[in-house]
């Protein structure tokens, strides 16, 4: 995986949830896995397809979830919410959106090609992703509402 795809991502990450959030983000160590991992139970995963393929999926607990679609919310003086409803489903979709925009934005502007599926939330509990054949760079992001773990799992096309 070349860092070229990774670091809009990472860059894309930090500046949204900066923004959305109103608060502090520390970014975690990164590191790759190659197995299928756990999910830690609310996940928007984005296809990308064209010159690359794969996937980014934003990975956090249920109760991360409630508090960062709760301070989105709040940010455009919309009530907070206490369970992940569908408003808050559609809330961590659209944080997943902007994450993903922003990052292909970039990439676009340095002469790579691709097209994204729209996102999908996936939530439960004993929730795996397995990759086949690709490893995926986990870039943990600490925030005052929690951890998300940003994953990414991108190749080239043969």
């Amino acid at each position: 995986m070349r860092v070229e795809y990774i670091n809009p991502f990472v860059e894309a990450a930090y500046s949204i949830l900066k923004e959305v959030t109103r608060g502090e983000v520390k970014r975690g160590e990164l590191h790759l896995k190659s197995t299928s991992m756990p999910v830690l139970g609310v996940a928007a995963i984005i296809g990308l397809a064209g010159d690359v393929e794969g996937r980014v999926l934003l990975d956090m607990t249920k109760d991360t979830a409630i508090k960062v679609a709760s301070a989105m919310l709040e940010g455009m003086e919309m009530e907070p919410i206490a369970q992940l409803n569908e408003m808050g489903k559609a809330t961590i979709t659209e944080l997943a959106n902007m994450i993903t925009g922003q990052a292909v934005t970039k990439l676009h502007n340095l002469g790579f090609k691709f097209d994204l599926t729209p996102p999908a939330i996936f939530t439960g509990d004993n929730m795996e992703i397995a990759d086949t054949g690709v490893e995926a760079l986990i870039v943990p992001m600490e925030l005052e509402q929690g951890k998300i773990e940003i994953n990414v799992a991108i190749r080239e096309r043969n």
